[in-house]
């Protein structure tokens, strides 16, 4: 469904009982259009050269009149008293692009040549580019051939995925095989501990026969990405044409695509999420009303020029919301600021809200963390600390964003999302203080061979003497783990899933 689609169906009244003006208005109009008519069964009685000078200024009675203008603002009127709604309040705690639970195919047929340079490695670029233009998205990492696998869990950083990404390869899997139907299963279960409706996207050679009896009963938030050359089959997914499939292209238009109907999809959930309050567009609507209405004043104006201008007016795009001037003569600041958020303009948006949410939302999406950990320390809920330890860790102030967290699932025990990221938190900071003591007196900070440097513990005051030629064992700086981590994470993973395989297969056999 296209967003266009779901919300021309989403759409509502939310006071419908303000639609019961509009035949007392038609009425009225239709007895003052009547009543500037001649009587034209009388006129018709007399000579026609007598009837034509009568009759004179009768087909201006066709022209718009000022009682059409004041007809047509009672019922913008109506219309916007009403409440016209298609969508919902976004919740600022809750991102506007769909989680998505990204599943690999990692068999041998992944390192046919058919796409240069080979099937797995068009497949990562199409990968790494989705995590580009999703930037700010959750994403979930899967990958599987014999058996699947949880590569990484929903975050929001990509660099977390690329590692891993790079990792993988037919080379690292446990089985040899194609078992999509495992890889859907664990891509649900994955996707149902997200909150929100998280949508799936699997990218992949083929889908074989066997499998095709699970997909056929999967929800519309679903994605195939083909990663073979036009004209070559896709397998069972060449017969179900339900499904949104998108074969590889050359430019980014396939990655495009894929992320619009996975967002398109995404937002006809959250219109069915009844936590949420629906958007009232009524306001939209005031504009012409008033403008009819102060363009009818003059009595006896024929008002053609006036429609034209509000029709312009309706139709050229609106200036950027500003918190004084004419703007505040009909929008309240979070109604501006709900405009520049939406224009993206996220740095305008936090100056414009009052609320302290949205304020704290908006700083946090134009990369002010400082600001945005400040605003949010000064709310008291759950997912206000929450947002705090995101723009502490975004900041890399991570011990702060450690303290955010517990803050979090000390106001709500039961805030999942808050205990999980209280975990990954806890494993940055153990990882960077592990990696400066590495680096303390090593190469990244910038010393050399034959330097003398002192000892960083108290009351050690020797010199010594360090020979980069002659270190013993190797002890890697955080730049050197990233230039050997492709190699790592794919031992880290075959390692991983060779022993998860055997926990299931044993778990089998009981």
């Amino acid at each position: 469904m296209t967003a266009l689609a779901a919300s021309l169906e989403a759409f509502h009244f939310l006071r419908p009982y303000w639609l019961l003006g509009l035949p007392p208005v038609l009425w009225l109009w239709w007895r003052a259009r009547r009543s500037n008519r001649p009587d034209m069964r009388a006129i018709a009685r007399l000579p026609a050269h007598i009837a034509e000078a009568l009759t004179l200024g009768a087909k201006t009675t066709r022209a718009l009149t000022p009682v059409d203008g004041i007809a047509l603002a009672l019922i913008c009127a109506a219309l916007g008293a009403a409440g016209p709604t298609w969508s919902r309040v976004p919740n600022p705690f809750v991102s506007q692009l769909a989680p998505v639970v990204i599943v690999m195919e990692a068999s041998e047929e992944m390192r046919e040549t058919d796409v240069a340079p080979d099937r797995m490695e068009r497949a990562k670029q199409k990968v790494r580019d989705l995590l580009r233009l999703r930037a700010g998205g959750r994403n979930a990492l899967i990958t599987y051939a014999g058996s699947a696998h949880r590569v990484v869990p929903f975050t929001e950083d990509p660099e977390v995925i690329t590692p891993y990404l790079e990792g993988l390869g037919p080379e690292i899997m446990p089985e040899p095989g194609r078992n999509a139907t495992a890889a859907l299963a664990l891509a649900q279960a994955v996707a149902e501990a997200e909150e929100g409706a998280a949508a799936l996207l699997f990218v992949l050679s083929t889908l074989d026969q066997a499998d095709a009896a699970a997909f056929a009963a999967v929800s519309p938030q679903i994605a195939f990405l083909v990663v073979a050359p036009e004209g070559r089959s896709a397998g069972a997914l060449d017969g179900m044409a339900t499904l949104t499939t998108q074969r590889v292209t050359p430019d980014g238009s396939d990655v495009a695509a894929i992320d619009r109907q996975l967002n398109a999809a995404y937002r006809a959930a959250l219109l069915q999420d009844e936590r949420q309050q629906w958007d009232d567009r009524g306001w939209i609507l005031a504009w012409p009303a008033a403008l009819l209405l102060l363009l009818s004043f003059r009595r006896g104006w024929v008002m053609r020029w006036a429609m034209i201008a509000a029709l312009a007016f309706m139709v050229l795009p609106a200036a950027p919301a500003r918190a004084d001037g004419l703007a505040d003569w009909f929008l309240t600041p979070d109604q501006q600021g709900q405009i520049a958020f939406n224009r993206k303009d996220y740095a305008r948006a936090a100056e414009l809200f009052t609320d302290p949410e949205w304020q704290a939302y908006s700083l946090y999406k134009s990369g002010q963390y400082a600001e945005a950990a400040e605003a949010y320390a000064r709310l008291e809920s759950s997912n206000a600390a929450m947002g705090e330890g995101m723009a502490h860790i975004k900041n890399r102030a991570y011990r702060d964003g450690v303290r955010a967290f517990e803050k979090a699932v000390e106001r709500d025990p039961e805030n999942a999302a808050a205990a999980e990221n209280l975990e990954i938190s806890k494993e940055i900071v153990e990882y960077v203080e592990s990696t400066r003591e590495q680096s303390d007196t090593g190469e990244e900070q910038g010393i050399g061979a034959d330097d003398v440097v002192f000892d960083n513990e108290s009351a050690r005051g020797t010199e010594t003497q360090i020979d980069a030629t002659e270190s013993g064992p190797e002890i890697l700086t955080a730049e050197q783990w990233m230039n050997t981590v492709d190699t790592r994470t794919g031992d880290f993973l075959r390692q991983r899933f060779v022993q998860e395989n055997a926990t299931q297969q044993a778990g089998g056999d009981q």
